[in-house]
């Protein structure tokens, strides 16, 4: 039998392809705004907290342990949510995911009203940032993995680059989803440098509000597609 492709399968890329980009602002964000932390990428977190437990100067372990925690705690909902919402349709589980993930970051980004780069100050404020962003992108993490998209994870971007170069012509392949692959981290890539020229000249809340905006406003209108077969 063949599978048939209906419009919301044709748009799913390019959904993906947005939540890339609000991956490289949550990046720009946690990065540069606090304190050498990521909330998107855990491989650097587990790195520095190898530096932090060393004594390291500039690294502590606080702020790592709490963004590790924070997404553990967002993937383990999103397991739950999908469970939850697996007999019904697949926008459905996106949406209420969506709902969450865009949620955190626009609360994440009225708490960063009163937070100050240049002094990580309030420290509350620092650690609840971290905790939503980190939920967010735990939750985002566990439901892409549900979709099952090849080389569209929208956070890390390792194994992408690896199957770009090693199926490549050059690797002897024949280039499978380079279009995709390469789209995905030019995707990254842009959300990180608006998210870099965003927190430096006007902080954290509007590229918090921006990436909660994008990730709510994408869904919604993947979901409003028909599902008719094409």
């Amino acid at each position: 039998m063949a599978f048939k492709i209906t419009t919301q399968d044709k748009a799913l890329p390019c959904l993906l392809l947005l939540l890339s980009l609000t991956t490289g602002l949550v990046d720009a964000i946690s990065v540069l705004g606090l304190g050498k932390v990521f909330t998107a990428n855990m491989t650097g977190n587990v790195v520095f907290l190898g530096f932090a437990t060393m004594g390291v100067p500039g690294f502590g372990v606080a702020p790592y342990i709490v963004a590790l925690a924070s997404f553990l705690t967002g993937a383990a909902v999103a397991g739950r949510t999908v469970n939850l919402t697996s007999s019904r349709p697949r926008s459905h589980w996106l949406l209420a995911a969506a709902t969450i993930e865009g949620g955190l970051l626009l609360i994440s980004a009225v708490i960063a009203l009163d937070y100050d780069i240049a002094t990580l100050q309030p420290a509350g404020s620092l650690y609840a940032i971290i905790a939503l962003t980190g939920l967010a992108m735990g939750l985002r993490n566990a439901t892409i993995r549900q979709l099952k998209v090849p080389d569209m994870t929208t956070t890390v971007l390792t194994l992408t680059l690896t199957g770009l170069a090693a199926e490549s012509t050059l690797g002897g392949g024949s280039n499978p989803n380079w279009f995709r692959r390469i789209a995905s981290v030019v995707a990254i890539f842009l959300g990180a440098a608006i998210g870099a020229a965003l927190v430096t000249t006007v902080g954290l809340s509007v590229p918090l509000a921006l990436a909660g905006g994008i990730v709510l406003l994408a869904t919604i209108g993947l979901a409003i597609l028909p599902r008719t077969p094409e």
